[in-house]
């Protein structure tokens, strides 16, 4: 990953959270978990500031590059000001993503970065009654920490961020009722860990459920020791290795991503 800015206009800092989320639009697009140019990614910039980094709306996933992404406050206000009177185009944001993702950044520091997707499988088992179901070794890892927020309608009402935080609580994935996944991690790569997952194990269940046979369900013990396993002391660590080997998947060619 890149570490040095192109110019004075960034920090360090900024500029290799830019990359790494850069990374992260690039991967969600590689695994196919897109919705055109609606769903966010967001990341908090490093220092006293309070802000975050989001999509400048309109960039498909595939083509973000570190400089595409807009650095807003906590208010929802563009922090380059005077550039975005000059250019308003290139600092728009969607509303409905900054009243998701504002709620979080606010209320969980401890969330660096924050996924939001509408992809078929997750929004299919954000529709389904009994959520998502303890049926795969995917699903197991949010046995016991999962979060369910029922839906409000599109995310406009900033009102709705108080309800929101509050049904996440401490869990770092929940199910946006009939709307689609969220996910946060301390870094890119247990963010992509998350979501990674959890779409996986929304598949998995789909398909299940499609296959029309009876579904065989681990004791509740196994349940709560596999999820258990999942919290092991190096698990950090299997998330970065895994995160360094799918930014191979991107890294092929120019890394543009980086620009």
């Amino acid at each position: 990953m890149a570490t040095v800015a192109p110019s004075h206009a960034f920090s360090a800092e900024e500029w290799a959270t830019r990359c790494e989320l850069a990374a992260l639009y690039r991967l969600i697009a590689h695994f196919r978990m897109t919705d055109l140019i609606d769903t966010h990614i967001t990341a908090r910039v490093p220092g006293p500031g309070h802000h975050f980094l989001i999509n400048r709306y309109g960039v498909l996933f595939d083509e973000m590059r570190a400089s595409d992404l807009v650095k807003i406050d906590s208010a929802g206000r563009v922090v380059d000001a005077e550039s975005a009177a000059r250019d308003p185009a290139s600092y728009r944001v969607n509303a409905a993503g900054f009243t998701i993702h504002s709620a979080v950044h606010a209320a969980r520091p401890d969330l660096h970065f924050v996924i939001h997707t509408h992809t078929a499988a997750g929004s299919a088992v954000s529709a389904q009654k009994q959520g998502l179901l303890p049926i795969s070794q995917h699903a197991l890892k949010f046995y016991g920490c999962l979060a369910y927020h029922d839906y409000e309608g599109i995310a406009l009402d900033l009102g709705e961020r108080e309800r929101l935080v509050a049904d996440l609580g401490s869990c770092n994935a929940m199910i946006l009722r009939n709307h689609g996944l969220l996910v946060g991690g301390r870094s890119a790569a247990l963010a992509f860990q998350e979501i990674h997952f959890l779409e996986r194990a929304c598949q998995i269940q789909v398909q299940a459920l499609a296959g029309g046979a009876e579904l065989s369900f681990p004791s509740e013990a196994v349940c709560r020791l596999t999820a258990d396993q999942f919290q092991r002391d190096d698990s950090d660590g299997i998330a970065e290795l895994a995160w360094q080997a799918a930014l191979r998947l991107v890294d092929q060619g120019a890394v543009d991503y980086q620009s």
